[in-house]
Parts: structure tokens; sequence; C-alpha cells
């Protein structure tokens, strides 16, 4: 009978303190951007009273920039003053209580059932010192402790990090007030998941948004917003609190429907989650950007022989066009590709970042070097005309090991301090800046190719 009518009035205060919570309104909204930072806008309904009074914000982010915080009573702005502001950060710890303590009485008690009361003169992890009441010193072992008695919580120590405000209030009530501020410890990141078909024609892309929040607090149901872009920022000299707590989280393969609705803002771009979702701290949450799409690409060879010594480039390019299969600004992220293999198991093949890409632009993904194409690069002669002029030489050979024709695009860099001029060459060539040219060797399958020319240098 005791068991339930314990079981009865447990339920009903659970109840009533669901039907409390419940009762509270609050609407938080988060805006996060790619350089460490959120905006938190936190509306609740507070109570006030007349004249100068004091009011506590809890749940506040641990990594809050106390001079970022922006207060207004909505509706009713006229008649709250805002008088004094302060962030307390002060957390419970037992170190902190027992710095607090120092020079104060405290009880321990050991694990042979003795009490020991003292003042507390210093503490380690090894041990305690006490001076008892008559005077004496003792030294506890801190292994032979079992508990450690306070008579109270000190003065200044809080449980959460709190924003306290001095207000004098023309109004008395309850009433709807919206907290905004900025904090670190916020962060996110596209990220992209390709997988390219059997000819290396087209990709199925999806993106995915990883949102990383160990700014010490939780946003429940809240507005999300991302912003793509750079946000000029002035770095202050001096310690920068963070809190980096917890593990990156790695994407997983996955399809889901369009989740973000983007638009252009200011000079970035705005993407806005089409329902809310709970941000909690110390999480890595994972949300789609865009459902898989089959994406046109070209696979590209490149070889810089003053760079790279024998390496060939492996590239995916593709056009983010809406004719391409894309066409919507990408913010930057990891792009990985995985390929299919004949037992009908995706292989990973290569990952690269790309950066913040309107539509219209091409991407260019770096995914690993060629096996089967190899490049070799040399000088084979030099020549000084005069004092202001002389002549180089180089040959580059390019061997195709593979069982298919290849084309693999040469990249040379010219001095750019001088001016130079092509004399000799076997294979058209294209200048693609001041000190840079280019050759698209196409070579049959096991065969070389050997490119050759001579610039002319005039200081």
């Amino acid at each position: 009978m005791r068991k339930k009518l314990l079981s009865g009035i447990i339920f009903f205060l659970l109840l009533f303190l669901s039907a409390s919570l419940e009762g509270e309104e609050r609407k938080v909204s988060l805006t996060v951007y790619n350089q460490d930072l959120a905006l938190v806008k936190d509306m609740r309904e507070l109570s006030f009273e007349s004249g100068r009074n004091e009011i506590k914000f809890t749940e506040v982010a641990e990594n809050i920039d106390p001079t970022s915080v922006h207060f207004q009573v909505l509706n009713l702005a006229d008649k709250v003053f805002l008088l004094e502001q302060n962030y307390q950060y002060d957390l419970v710890s037992s170190d902190k209580i027992l710095e607090k303590y120092l020079d104060k009485k405290i009880q321990i008690l050991t694990k042979g059932g003795k009490l020991y009361e003292g003042e507390l003169l210093s503490f380690s992890s090894d041990n305690f010192s006490l001076k008892e009441k008559e005077g004496s010193i003792r030294i506890l072992n801190r292994a032979e402790m079992i508990d450690l008695l306070f008579p109270s919580l000190p003065e200044g120590l809080i449980t959460r990090p709190t924003l306290v405000w001095l207000l004098d209030s023309k109004i008395k009530g309850k009433q709807k007030a919206e907290v905004s501020y900025l904090t670190t410890g916020i962060n996110w990141h596209a990220e992209y998941v390709a997988v390219v078909d059997k000819e290396d024609k087209a990709l199925e892309l999806s993106g995915w948004v990883s949102i990383d929040n160990r700014s010490g607090a939780t946003y429940p149901e809240a507005k999300l917003k991302l912003i793509a872009g750079e946000v000029h920022r002035v770095v202050e000299k001096g310690p920068i609190r963070t809190m980096y707590k917890g593990a990156e989280a790695e994407m997983a393969l996955g399809m889901a429907p369009p989740t973000f609705e983007e638009k252009p803002f200011f000079e970035y771009h705005l993407y806005t989650l089409q329902f809310p979702s709970t941000v909690k701290d110390n999480e890595v949450k994972q949300i789609s950007l865009f459902p898989s799409t089959s994406v046109r690409v070209n696979k590209i060879y490149t070889y810089d022989g003053a760079r790279e010594a024998k390496k060939v480039k492996v590239n995916l390019e593709f056009l983010n066009s809406k004719e391409g299969g894309l066409g919507i600004p990408l913010p930057k992220g990891k792009l990985r590709v995985y390929k299919e293999d004949v037992d009908k198991s995706l292989e990973f093949v290569g990952e690269d970042l790309i950066e913040h890409t309107p539509k219209d632009e091409k991407i260019r993904v770096y995914l690993g070097d060629a096996f089967d194409i190899v490049g070799e690069r040399s000088r084979t002669d030099f020549k000084r005309i005069s004092d202001d002029v002389s002549e180089e030489s180089y040959q580059i050979k390019l061997r195709n090991h593979k069982e298919e024709k290849v084309e693999v695009i040469v990249v040379e860099h010219l001095y750019s301090y001088t001016n130079w001029e092509i004399l000799e060459s076997n294979f058209k060539y294209e200048k693609k800046d001041a000190n840079t040219i280019e050759f698209k060797i196409p070579i049959d399958k096991n065969q070389e190719q050997i490119v050759k020319y001579k610039v002319r240098y005039i200081s």
C-alpha cells in the first residue's frame, strides 16, 4: 500500500513538473558561423518587480562574450532600464570549494571511521593539512579520506553560468524578454559524399552539415541558421577562454530530403533549417544539406614536374551548374569520393577540401597520384646570351602504363620577374597567367610522349 501511495505521489509530481516546464515559453534562435562563432537569441518569460530589482538568467553558454549581450523587454522596452550587468561563471568544483575554505573549518571522515575537524591550511592530491582546535597541526593522507564536510556552499560559487542584471522597472509581473549574445565554441562545416560511376563520368553527390557544439550550453528546439562566408572579426590580444570537449565525428553515407533553404545574405550565404532542432552541448549534429544528385564529371591528370618530381595527380572536375546537376552555392568543406567495386562494395578513392563555391563555377578535387602514369622533367640546356638575355631548354617525359589512352596536362612555371618568350615547342601550349603555361598531351596506352620547349628570358 505504501509503495503504491509513493508511486502515485511521484507520478503526480512528475506530471506537475512537466506541466510547469511546458508552461514556460522559451524560443531559441541560433545562427552559426563557420569561424567558431554563433549568435544566440533566447526569448523567455521573466518575472519583473516594480522599482530596482535583480534578475538572474541561467542556461547561457560558458564561452559567451559578455560584452556582446543585448537585453530587451519585448513590446515594453521603454519601461525597463538596465543599470548593471554581471556575468558569473565561477562554477562549483571540489577544488574551488576547497580554495574558498582555506583558513576555515571543515570536517574530514576517514576510512577508519574517525572524524577530524579543524581549519584547512592546505590541500594537494596527496594530503590535507588541518589546524585542530587545540592548535596542533594534523596532516591527513588523501587516500584514507572518505568524506569532506563543509557547512555550506561558499559565497560566489554557482552551479551554472549566469547573467545577472540590475534593473529599474516600471512594470510588475511576467513579460517576454529577449537576450542575444555571441559565443565561441560552436562551429559548422559542410561535408560531401560522392560516388563516382564505373566510367568516371558522373558523381552521385550528397551534402551534409556538421554542427560541433562545445560552447557549454544546450539550445532546445532552436531555429537554426548557418552563415557561409568570411565575416570580419576584431582579434584582441590576451587569453581566450575555450572549453573544447568531445571529439570530431565522421560523416556517414546517407540520403535525406531537402532540409535547408538557401539565400544570399549581405555578402554571404544564409542556410535556414526548415524545422526546429535541439543542439546539445558536447554534440556533433549532422543534418542533410541537399539530397543526392547526379553530377557530370571529368577525370583530369596533371603533371607539375618542377614541384612534384615524378607524380601525376588525379583530379575530378565538375561545373557547379544547374545543367550539370547542381547549381547551388556550396559552402567550403571536405569532399570524400568512393567508387563501386565489381562486388558492389564501395571503396574509398580520395578526398579533398573545396572552398566556398558560387553557382556556375568549376570545382577541381584532387584525389591522389596516378599509379600507372609517370612523369620525368629535366633542364637540357642553358645559355647566357648577354647580361640581360638567357635561354633555357626543358624536356618532359610522360609514360602511360595503363591499358587505355589518357591525356595529361603538363604545368610549367616561368620566371614572372622577366619578359619571356617560347622560342621552340613540339606541342601547343596555353598561357594561363604571367608565369604559367600548360600543355595538353595525349598518350596512347603503354606509350611515351616527350615534350620539348625552349624559352628566352629578357630582364
